[in-house]
């Protein structure tokens, strides 16, 4: 077995302060643009965040573009860090290509949901606060994540609705109107004095000070069924008052036609 001398040691040894001695301004150079460009991307970031608030853009939205903005320069950071260092970048850049293939393959439904949230962040169909029916889920909006939003039902648990699903399906937005028209059914036998049950219901609604006066309430003959008169009644109440409106109206409305003696048959409806 050959004997490595102490003449070949101080060779290599030699070479190697050589080889890092040459390497060396390559090298601190590279640490130097590494180290302060992940402080400018820092200095960048917050101050586009802080532009963003000013301009009163959405917390998710803007969020959301901070991020892609850090990655973004992070990506480009490291790319000039190696390419100062000596390596070849084309090929690193070629494999970085191929890895997003696979995993863009991989992850379908993930970028479909991902598309889906950057269009409810741009598009706005709803908002943080905002009551929805959507993927047969009628919950208030609590976060609008990028891959998901986060509704909490009334019965108070948590819904995550994928938003590839949630951007291509029908959204009912309950909140994004000031005013809301309730539409009540009311069916009476026929032995009832239909303009007097009209008088009632309509007096009813008129009553009440949460319905609004304008636009006006209604009610009028909907349908005559084989066993009843159907009436329509159709208040409108603040987004806020709604819920309050359409309880109060079936209660109200029963004890009054009870009252006069109009039997109410069991067909009452709500929409």
């Amino acid at each position: 077995m050959n004997e490595v001398t102490s003449d070949q040691v101080g060779t290599y040894i030699a070479r190697f302060i050589n080889i890092l001695v040459d390497y060396s301004p390559k090298l601190i150079s590279a640490f130097l643009i590494l180290f302060i460009g992940l402080y400018a991307i820092r200095l960048i970031n917050r101050l586009i965040r802080r532009i963003m608030v000013k301009r009163n853009l959405d917390p998710t939205l803007t969020k959301f573009l901070a991020d892609i903005l850090l990655w973004a320069l992070r990506i480009l950071l490291f790319v000039t860090f190696i390419s100062k260092l000596g390596i070849e970048t084309s090929s690193f850049v070629a494999i970085l290509g191929a890895m997003g293939l696979a995993v863009g393959l991989s992850l379908q439904g993930s970028l479909s949901n991902f598309a889906g949230g950057m269009l409810i962040i741009v598009f706005k169909p709803f908002k943080v606060g905002d009551t929805i029916e959507a993927q047969g889920v009628i919950a208030t909006v609590e976060e609008i994540q990028i891959f998901v939003t986060k509704m909490i039902t009334g019965t108070n648990q948590t819904v995550f609705v994928p938003n590839g699903a949630l951007s291509n399906g029908t959204i009912i937005n309950y909140s994004m109107q000031a005013e809301r028209k309730a539409d009540l059914t009311f069916s009476v036998s026929y032995d009832s004095d239909i303009k007097k049950a009209k008088d009632i219901l309509l007096e009813v609604l008129l009553s009440n000070p949460k319905v609004l006066k304008n636009p006006a309430p209604e009610v009028f003959v909907k349908n005559l069924s084989a066993s009843s008169v159907d009436f329509a009644v159709r208040p409108w109440a603040a987004k806020a008052d709604f819920g309050s409106v359409v309880s109060d109206t079936l209660e109200n409305c029963k004890v009054a036609l009870d009252a006069a003696g109009i039997s109410v048959q069991p067909f009452t409806l709500q929409k």
